[in-house]
């Protein structure tokens, strides 16, 4: 047994994290993901003790090519298995580069409501010509999709402050919904934007809900998780590192998996690599049985707090995590599933932040 706790999180995005998963998941070609589907994968890995569920999403859609599935947006998803879940965490990606700040920090807030303090948010910057193009703006450098990121992520959190948590009174006697004095603008000027605010729902449960960033981003003092994208052990504790240094509290390695199910892990990957070739995503990548991926996670260094698993197909590598992989963790003392009714931020031991604007009130009082 151990003392130390690793956090789970799994990518729920589609059939599978590989290109071709969805021709061994018994759907037809540019198919849209259903709602049951989504339920299922959903609530299978609620049940299995995921702490954390991520929903990928891009602002292109659906192309002509087999492998390119239609897809609801990834904030629709998250607020749909809100409903359908009480203890995983919801995370859905959603591109600081193709979303109003304003409507995206409020789209959180009102998942972060609906899930009773289970939202997270997974920080997307696309930043090429197709991408733009759908909101009629042009391509951005990597450097500016990461100011603007950085922007809208500082902006977000400011939003979330700009309710104060005791700012709803609800006073029948007086007609007052709201201390208008606990309300504030934010008056923020960004790069490319500038937004006065206030939020236009109240604060969000958790106060400020989590926010995952890529390292790739370099958001690491802007973030509560720092996505840590590294193919050798070494380097993905140096990075996970730099990140908690930097002021992230968090650092989760990002892990590519193909179990062994029905057939041995070589020779599913193989079948899906001769459909489409999974592209080098920089990850880590695993491929083997159910207790090799068990003994990877124990090794992995004291840096990393957990891992985002990213399986090849859900319908066959699903089972194999929920039934083998969590098991033996637990076992191990190295897993634990989330508090019934806990917040995201009380499973990620993440405290309730203070809110800027009370603090400031407070010190000027």
């Amino acid at each position: 047994m151990t003392d130390r706790r690793l956090l789970l999180a799994i990518d729920l995005d589609g059939d599978g994290a590989h290109p071709a998963a969805w021709r061994h998941s018994g759907h037809p070609p540019a198919y849209t993901l259903t709602a049951a589907a989504l339920r299922r994968v959903v609530t299978e890995a609620e049940a299995a003790g995921f702490a954390l569920a991520t929903f990928a999403d891009t602002p292109l859609p659906a192309g002509p090519a087999p492998d390119d599935a239609g897809r609801l947006e990834a904030g629709a998803r998250a607020a749909f298995a809100a409903l359908l879940t009480s203890g995983i965490g919801l995370a859905p990606t959603l591109h600081t580069t193709t979303t109003e700040p304003f409507h995206l920090a409020t789209q959180l807030a009102s998942l972060d409501h609906a899930s009773r303090g289970r939202a997270a948010w997974v920080v997307g910057a696309a930043d090429g010509d197709d991408a733009l193009a759908t909101i009629g703006a042009q391509a951005l450098t990597e450097e500016a999709a990461r100011r603007e990121a950085a922007d809208v992520v500082e902006v977000a959190r400011l939003l979330w402050d700009s309710w104060e948590d005791d700012a709803v009174i609800r006073n029948v006697a007086t007609g007052r919904y709201l201390d208008s004095d606990r309300v504030h603008h934010v008056n923020y000027t960004g790069t490319s934007f500038t937004i006065s605010g206030p939020l236009i729902t109240p604060r969000p449960p958790q106060g400020q809900v989590v926010v995952l960033a890529p390292a790739g981003l370099e958001l690491d003092a802007l973030a509560d998780v720092v996505l840590v994208s590294e193919t050798g052990v070494g380097a993905l504790a140096r990075r996970a590192q730099q990140a908690k240094d930097a002021g992230a509290a968090l650092a989760f390695a990002e892990i590519e998996i193909v179990l062994d199910a029905a057939e041995p892990a070589a020779r599913r990957l193989a079948a899906l690599d001769a459909a489409t070739l999974w592209p080098d995503s920089g990850r880590l990548r695993y491929a083997g049985p159910a207790g090799g991926l068990v003994e990877l996670l124990r090794s992995l260094p004291s840096a990393v707090d957990g891992v985002r698993l990213h399986p090849a197909v859900l319908a066959a590598d699903l089972p194999v995590l929920t039934g083998e992989v969590l098991p033996a963790l637990a076992a191990a003392g190295l897993h634990a599933p989330p508090a019934p009714g806990a917040t995201l931020r009380t499973t990620l031991g993440l405290p309730h932040p203070a809110n800027r604007f009370a603090a400031v009130a407070s010190a000027t009082a």
